[in-house]
């Protein structure tokens, strides 16, 4: 395969996009954390712990997908386990928090993350050799957990509860978080990182109002560091935060990324509006993972088509699924590099439309309140794990007179269900069939009220 260096790399079309110059086609950035490691046949635990595996991967990535931006890593629980946080490991997964260190107490950490604190220095390792490998034609993406889903991964779903009702305690823990991330920065930037990405899933899952009350200036302060680095920067978020798309132009960053959950035409329309860049949001279970070559052709043909190439670029709308299917991606690419091919391979498309047959239950005869927890997948996405962990807590509550289900959309025959139901925003819960939070984790209080109601119904 031809390597494509110097003034035509796809480095300097990402830096021209994240400069709203003219470019000559969308950039193109696949977000493969985990998916990597099945480029090389190597289970999550092993690329996310070994650093020859993971550079392994990385390079892989590079080979096959020809990326003009790419992670070197994508665990947003990297930072959290060096501050403490136990981690469940999974093989086709990237870890989940499991414990949280400042659960059922209110303090402050004083510890400072630096090049030696856990999985840090291996990841260090790693970027300075992919910018050694690959610096001078990809540019390369340092993501790291924002301040507000670190801040949760600490202290849990209590965290949520501080957001309502204890602004002094979340001004701290977030200036502490802050911090943290300024250091990761730092660290990245030391190690030859061109686009630091702050990922921050839980953005989604929060009201404008606690937005700009907890969130705005912590943000703005961290794009004005990465600034003062001379480096590019990305807020990325997951779920539906179409509510705080303007909120989030007004930090500062260079590059905001969605996933499949907002509308990208109408989100661009405010990015554009503020010169800012957008990034997404190509399906990662329905396209990606389940569909076809032909699907996602089209479907990044229709996006580029719609939205065009100036100040956007083309990527997953997350960390993509272990199991994408390697063509998959590689289609994605060949669209961005080749529009006019891509349109004549999909002059005889056709979408599948066989569904699977799905029963749902008799919502008016239940036994007991049936909660049902749509999901992305709980043990991958940060706003889908404190949803669900919500949800557990209606059992701890309320034990078996309830009943509590997870659908992850990583499941064809849920995603089916999920269409079944009219589910049009992840992670959303349903209690006896009827939507009842959409993108959001509900206060506890209100989430029981609604709960013992039916039950005393």
């Amino acid at each position: 395969m031809e390597l494509i260096t110097g003034s035509d790399s796809g480095k300097k079309l990402l830096f021209d996009s994240l400069e709203r110059k003219p470019v000559s086609r969308a950039p193109w950035v696949p977000f493969a954390g985990i998916h990597a490691g099945k480029l090389k046949s190597y289970m999550a635990i092993e690329v996310l712990k070994d650093k020859r595996k993971l550079l392994e991967s990385l390079l892989e990535v590079n080979r096959l997908y020809r990326p003009d931006g790419q992670p070197v890593l994508f665990d947003l629980q990297l930072e959290a386990e060096a501050l403490g946080c136990e981690l469940v490991w999974s093989d086709h997964n990237p870890p989940s928090v499991c414990s949280h260190p400042l659960k059922g107490n209110k303090e402050i950490p004083a510890r400072v993350l630096d090049e030696s604190s856990g999985r840090i220095p291996m990841v260090l390792e790693v970027m300075n050799d992919m910018k050694r490998e690959v610096g001078d034609r990809t540019a390369l993406f340092g993501l790291i957990c924002g301040p507000l889903t670190l801040a949760s991964h600490l202290r849990g779903t209590d965290f949520f509860m501080d957001l309502i009702e204890d602004a002094e305690y979340t001004e701290r823990l977030l200036s502490y978080t802050k911090d943290v991330c300024i250091a990761m920065t730092d660290m990245y930037v030391r190690a030859g990182m061109d686009v630091i990405a702050f990922v921050d899933p839980l953005v989604s899952q929060i009201s404008p109002r606690h937005f700009q009350r907890s969130l705005l200036k912590v943000f703005g302060e961290l794009f004005r560091h990465v600034k003062s680095c001379g480096v590019k920067s990305s807020f990325f978020v997951c779920g539906d935060a179409t509510k705080n798309i303007e909120l989030m132009c007004q930090t500062g960053t260079d590059s905001i990324f969605v996933d499949e959950n907002i509308d990208l035409s109408s989100a661009k329309a405010i990015t554009d509006r503020y010169d800012i860049v957008i990034g997404g949001n190509i399906p990662l279970t329905t396209t990606m993972l389940y569909g076809t070559q032909q699907d996602n052709i089209k479907y990044v043909v229709d996006l580029i088509e719609k939205l065009g190439t100036e100040r956007y670029i083309v990527a997953p709308g997350c960390d993509m699924p272990y199991d994408i299917p390697i063509e998959n991606a590689i289609a994605v690419q060949q669209t961005v590099s080749d529009m006019e091919n891509a349109k004549r391979i999909l002059e005889n498309y056709e979408a599948d439309d066989t569904d699977v047959n799905i029963e749902l239950p008799d919502y008016k005869n239940l036994p007991r309140p049936l909660i049902e927890v749509f999901t992305l997948d709980s043990a991958t996405c940060a706003a889908c794990t404190y949803m669900m962990s919500v949800a557990r807590l209606a059992i701890e509550e309320f034990g078996d007179l309830v009943e509590v289900v997870e659908y992850k959309s990583t499941v064809r025959e849920n995603i089916a269900r999920a269409k079944a139901m009219g589910v049009r925003n992840l992670p959303s819960i349903y209690i006896n069939g009827k939507l009842k939070y959409s993108s959001v984790i509900p206060d506890r209080r209100e989430f029981f009220g609604e709960i013992k109601r039916l039950i005393d119904s």
